[in-house]
């Protein structure tokens, strides 16, 4: 019993004092640390999710993003096909010829857009919005529709049931009649439902609805020379505004006063000066040969989305993203700050019991908690100088009653307050965060080297 005693006594004498356990205990904290590090992250995702869910409301219900395809000119041709037709009572073959209808779609000569968006801010709670009303006129002309590479009969052009069409993206937006002027006439669109399961499946793909004019008559098309067209539109719209460079020559005008739209898609504006404090005025010129599809389409209408290009008009909200990076350094942050008090421990003989490692370990977590709370109402710089200043204060006078002395608790605080600001440099940089982060986690290494140089390492 009493050599047992002695054993207990060596075994709590060494968890005491040896450099071997203490590090043991330290890097258990850390692990145990890790849990409500990972129940961080968590919220975070949530609460992004929870904003976009209510953005995607507020713009379900205010109109969503325009995108806008046309005006297409869609002709229908007669095409024939030869079958074989075998009496089986006479054992005679004849043959038949099978008339069927098809379509071509032909784009404009000349697209010309001018489109003059109004932004505002919509807010629910705490979350916000950019949403717009658009003012959108478009003018242009069709040539004559080349049959050339069908071989089509002029005979087999049905040019009496010509239409017009146009797609979108958003017709719970407009705000008008669309009509468009075509040479002599003026054509109002219906919206198009398609009743056939491949095509209805095809259109789903592309998130457009389909407008449609009534017949044209035969004195409004492009037969013998080319005809204009115009019409104007007002839509309310969210997130971005896009359009298709379907001209042979497309020019598109966009002006605004919203002063952090940023342009998208696979072109951009030409005029370097498109954006000032006074908002942006953005023109595009894209001919044919900028994009690799013609002006006629036998095969249905293609699928030219990815060629789209517009403006984006998101109010840039990058909180939830700032405070994701900042918590993926919450292991570095625990693991640094452990290090620190395992130094001034080891150098200077003080006792540090594991409970006060724990709550030095839940101070430094609970940083990520009031960034996230406070962001959400102030911006990140604020959220994060007044979280970093709390815990900061917090771990320094917890310190102090801890070392018995100001010149550590001083120090601890001078480490706290530079390696906050060092994860914040990271978190800002884009193209430099690894550089900096390298340099950043050298320079760490080298002074916990050289503070580490006079521990009795064999006596642990």
């Amino acid at each position: 019993m009493e050599t047992l005693n002695k054993q207990n006594g060596r075994f709590g004498k060494w968890v005491k004092t040896s450099i071997t356990a203490r590090m043991l205990m330290i890097g258990f904290l850390i692990l145990i640390l890790l849990i409500p590090l990972s129940f961080i992250k968590s919220l975070i995702v949530e609460r992004m999710n929870r904003q976009q869910e209510v953005v995607q409301e507020i713009n379900q219900k205010w109109g969503k993003e325009v995108l806008l395809y046309g005006p297409i000119l869609k002709v229908p041709y007669k095409t024939y096909k030869e079958k074989f037709v075998r009496n089986q009572k006479t054992k005679e073959t004849r043959t038949e010829v099978e008339e069927k209808i098809r379509y071509a779609y032909f784009f404009p000569k000349e697209l010309n857009i001018k489109s003059s968006i109004n932004p505002e801010e919509k807010k629910r709670g705490i979350y916000k919005t950019a949403v717009y009303n658009s003012k959108i006129n478009i003018d242009g002309n069709f040539t004559k529709p080349d049959f050339s590479e069908k071989d089509i009969n002029e005979e087999d052009i049905l040019w009496n049931k010509s239409r017009l069409i146009i797609k979108t993206s958003n017709l719970k937006g407009v705000n008008n009649l669309v009509e468009i002027k075509l040479h002599k006439n003026t054509y109002a669109f219906t919206s198009k439902y398609e009743d056939n399961n491949n095509e209805k499946a095809y259109y789903n793909y592309l998130n457009l609805h389909k407008l449609e004019s009534k017949f044209l008559n035969e004195e409004d098309l492009p037969k013998k020379s080319d005809t204009n067209f115009s019409l104007s539109l007002s839509i309310n719209g969210s997130k971005q505004i896009r359009f298709i460079p379907i001209g042979k020559e497309t020019s598109v005008h966009i002006n605004s006063d919203w002063k952090t739209a940023n342009f998208i898609g696979e072109y951009l504006p030409f005029n370097s000066d498109k954006i000032s404090d006074n908002g942006f005025d953005a023109k595009w010129k894209i001919l044919d040969i900028n994009r690799p599809f013609s002006q006629q389409s036998f095969n249905g209408i293609p699928n030219l989305k990815e060629y789209a290009f517009g403006v984006n008009f998101m109010i840039p909200v990058d909180e939830y993203q700032k405070s994701e990076r900042s918590a993926k350094y919450g292991f570095l942050v625990i693991g640094l700050t452990f290090l620190i008090f395992f130094l001034i421990q080891t150098m200077s003989k003080i006792s540090i019991h594991p409970f006060q490692y724990l709550m030095i370990g839940v101070a430094l977590t609970m940083f990520y908690t009031l960034l996230i709370s406070i962001s959400e109402h102030s911006s990140f710089l604020k959220a994060y100088l007044i979280a970093s200043i709390a815990v900061v204060l917090l771990i320094a006078l917890y310190s102090k009653s801890i070392l018995k002395g100001i010149k550590f608790p001083l120090f601890i605080g001078a480490s706290l307050t530079t390696l906050y600001a060092f994860i914040f440099v990271i978190i800002q940089l884009e193209n430099y965060a690894l550089l900096v982060g390298s340099i950043g986690l050298f320079i760490i290494l080298a002074s916990v080297m050289y503070a580490s140089r006079k521990i009795d390492w064999q006596n642990g």
